[in-house]
Order: structure tokens, then sequence, then C-alpha cells
């Protein structure tokens, strides 16, 4: 009876460990494997495409260089490319294959102004230059182009069913491109998007994004000399200043989780002149799109308010709105996953040291320059989000986003850091990462219908009754938002 007893007691553990799952075997794994060598083999290939699109640095609507670089590579892949969509010269939308799922991948490659930069780890303004890439956008349109075309080159070798769409987004920066394209049905038919962004971690887009509303308020008054006949001019200046004072107030009043930023585009020539014209671009942001419109009209108030202290007349243009970002954690556990598969970005001791200058530069502790070779858990950042016009697609599809290392740890986006980074090998490798790791997800759900019938009904719940409407409301592209700059 003892010795039974110490037979039970041995083979327990033993039972017990031959009963543990085994890891389940991914029957897509040598494609998705595949999809990745031949992106790896490409790396040179792709970052030609980005560093060109980096140089070129084209504001918002203005990317026309760009958008014909992805184009051609697309269409010398097999592609099908309508070009112009959505009443936009620069936005296209590149197609291969047939039949369902429709997966979509969002391509973006607008600069900002201002700033300008040298891939160099010290400031040293780029010459001849308006605009830098300081978020990133060279790697977004160039990364997910590389990870259509390795997952379009997969659905030929296998003869699988299904249709890849690469869609070129332009003026994400503030001019809204993607408003225009969902408002357009651009989306319409498409089971799932995915997308992803440069970033200093690499990550699933778990934190969201703000909405946002934006508009340009023109005043319009008398011109005069200033000392001669001051009583009889009126001040266009003063009525921005008025505004933004009022603004500013306002700022108390509000949900404390609002943004409110502003910069005066135009106010007068000449401190001897009573301006007759003056400018003031605003942006209103908020995590309920709800907010932000209330909160925007207030903003107006006080607009309509200055004008009518200051004696000068108003008008403004909406230039953009966007909604906040739909999540859905189906879609996101399942990019985690291939994000893991996919690993972080691995630097030399030569881009380490490109690092530790540009971390040199930073006004805050920088983070472990290491932490761009893990992978983050599955976990909410502390960062506040900002605002993207991904929102608007989340709203109509369900949508997923990864955040990538093309930064060095520490580096916040639009800066002269992250414009340098992006010129160099440490933006490359992390838009290499991202594309390999789109193009895991979208052979994944090419081959796993319940991903997406799940990712549907979340999509529903999450959405409810809630009916899409764009916040910038039915006017045409703001294709001159970016003029004179």
């Amino acid at each position: 009876m003892r010795m039974r007893n110490m037979i039970v007691t041995i083979c327990l553990p033993l039972c017990l460990f031959a009963q543990k799952k085994k890891p389940a075997v991914d029957p897509f794994g040598k494609n998705k494997s595949a999809a990745a060598s031949e992106i790896q083999q490409h790396y040179d290939h792709y970052k030609d495409i980005a560093l060109k699109i980096w140089d070129y640095a084209e504001l918002g609507y203005k990317e026309e260089k760009s958008t014909a670089l992805l184009q051609k590579e697309l269409k010398d892949n097999g592609f099908e490319v309508q070009a112009g969509v959505a009443g936009i010269p620069t936005a296209f939308v590149a197609t291969y294959g047939s039949g369902s799922p429709v997966i979509g991948i969002l391509a973006e490659y607008d600069a900002l102004p201002g700033i300008t930069q040298e891939a160099v780890p010290e400031r040293k303004e780029a010459v001849g230059k308006k605009a830098g890439q300081a978020c990133g956008h060279h790697l977004f349109g160039a990364g997910s182009v590389a990870a259509g075309i390795a997952i379009k080159n997969q659905i030929q070798a296998n003869g699988w069913k299904g249709t890849i769409k690469v869609y070129g987004c332009p003026a994400e920066e503030g001019g809204s491109g993607k408003v225009y394209m969902t408002r357009e049905g651009l989306f319409n038919g498409v089971d799932v998007v995915l997308h992803w962004h440069p970033d200093d971690r690499n990550a699933v887009n778990l934190n969201g994004a703000l909405a946002n509303k934006s508009a340009k308020f023109r005043f319009y008054g008398l011109s005069a000399h200033a000392a001669m006949a001051p009583e009889l001019g009126r001040s266009a200046l003063d009525a921005v200043e008025a505004m933004d004072m009022m603004v500013n107030m306002m700022r108390e009043h509000i949900p404390s989780d609002t943004r409110i930023h502003y910069v005066i585009t135009s106010g007068g020539k000449a401190p001897n002149v009573v301006p007759d014209f003056a400018e003031v671009y605003y942006y209103v942001r908020h995590p309920d799109k709800v907010q932000v419109v209330n909160i925007f009209d207030r903003v107006v108030k006080a607009a309509e308010g200055a004008a009518l202290g200051t004696g000068t007349t108003m008008k403004y243009e909406v230039i953009g709105g966007t909604h906040d970002l739909l999540l859905i954690d189906t879609l996101n556990v399942a990019a985690q996953k291939e994000l893991e598969r996919t690993g972080g970005v691995s630097l030399s001791p030569s881009e380490l040291e490109f690092g530790r200058k540009i971390q040199s530069t930073f006004n805050y502790k920088a983070p472990d320059i290491l932490a761009s070779s893990k992978v983050n858990p599955y976990e909410v950042q502390t960062d506040p989000p900002g605002s993207t016009d991904v929102g608007d697609v989340s709203y109509n599809v369900p949508t997923v986003g990864l955040r990538i290392a093309t930064w060095i740890p520490g580096t916040p986006a639009h800066s002269w850091q992250a414009v340098a980074c992006g010129g160099t090998e440490i933006g490359t490798k992390g838009m290499i990462v991202a594309a390999k790791a789109l193009s895991n997800l979208g052979i994944e759900l090419l081959h796993n219908p319940k991903l997406i019938e799940a990712a549907k009904n979340e999509f529903t719940r999450k959405k409810g009754d809630y009916q899409y409407k764009a916040l910038l409301g039915d006017r045409a592209p703001a294709l001159n938002y970016r003029d004179g700059l």
C-alpha cells in the first residue's frame, strides 16, 4: 500500500505535465515568415523610397512627388491604382486580388511645416527646406506599401482568395485627408483596416486618440496710419488678440482634458499701419467627439464677440475635423501576437551612439536607450494621445494600429530629433519591423474568418447607435490649407 502511494505521488506531476497543452501551431506561419523575409530582402529598396520622401518633405495636399513614388511602386508590383480619389489629387487606392476578406492598409506621407533638420544628432536646420518629416510619415507610407506588396505576393503565390487595398492618405497633419476618403465611401466593403505610426516604442495602439476640430478665423478691419490717424482704423489684429484672450480665459471653464492650441498666421505687415486683415488658426481637441463640437462652438462665440468689440467683421473656415479612435480589443490582441512574433528594433553600436547624442539634447530624463529592442506588454500607455484622421476610418470599419520605434526612446513627435532619426538607419529599421508586423497580421486576417467576425461584432457593439457624421461637415477638401508655408 505504501509503495502504491509512492508510485501515485511520483506519477501525478508526470501525468499533469503530459496533459499540458502544447503551443498551437500557426498553419500560416511559413507564409508569414516568407513575407517577412521578402521585406527584409528588399530593405535597401524600401529605405531608398522612404528617404526620398523624407527629402521631398511635402506638405499636406501638396505631396505630388511622394504619392507618385508610392503609386509607381504599387503599380510595378501588380496593383491596380486609382489616383485622385475623393477630390484629392494626391490621394489614391491601390487594389490587388478579388473576393473576401478585404483588408485595407493605410499609408501617409505628408510633412510638417517649420521643422527642418539634417540627419545628424545635433540641431542643424536643413538649408533650403521649409518642412520636415517630424512625424515620420515617410516611413509610414513606405512601410505600409512594403507590407501591402508582401501580402499581395503571398496571395499570388498561393492562389488565395481575398483582396488587399493600400490607401494613399494625404494631409494627415491637420488636413483630415482620410475624412474625405471616408465620406466618399472608399472604405465601404472593407472588412478590417490596418495602420501603424512611427514612435519611440513598439506597442499596439491602446491609447486611442483625441477628437479634433480646427478652423481659421479671419478678421477684417480698416487700415489707417497708426500715428497720424489711428482713430480711423479698426485693427483686425486687435480682434485676433481679443479672441485669443477670451479663449484663454475660457480654459478655466471647460473640461480639464480639453486641448486648445492656436497660431497667428497673419497679423499685419508694419507696426505703423493698422492691420485691416488678421488670421488665427485654432485646434480644439477632446476625447469625446460631441464635446469637441460643443467647445468649438464656444470658440466661435469668442470670435464673434472679438469682432463686435473691435468694430471688425469675422469669417471662419473649418479646416479639419477628426473623430476619436474606436479601439477593437479583438484586433488589438491579434496585433500584439503578431508584433511579438516580429520582435523589436535592433540598433548597432554606431546607431546607439547617435541615439545617446540625441538623448543628450532632451530637457528631461531619457528612458532606457535599449527599450526599442523590446515589444511593450499589452497595456495602455500613460502618455496622452494626439489626434488622427484614422479615427474617422475606425467609426466605419474595424481598425487596428501599431506604434513602432523609428525614433530613439524618449524622442517626441513633431521635433527636430524625430526628423533626424527618420533620416537614418534607426528610422528604416523601425519601418521594416512595422512592415513585417502588418504583413503578419494581414495574412492572419486573410485566413481567420472567426477573428474578423468577432471584430465586427465588437465594432457594432461599441459603436452602438452612433451614426457617423464628419465633424468638418460637407466642405470640399481644404487643398490650400498649407498655402503660403
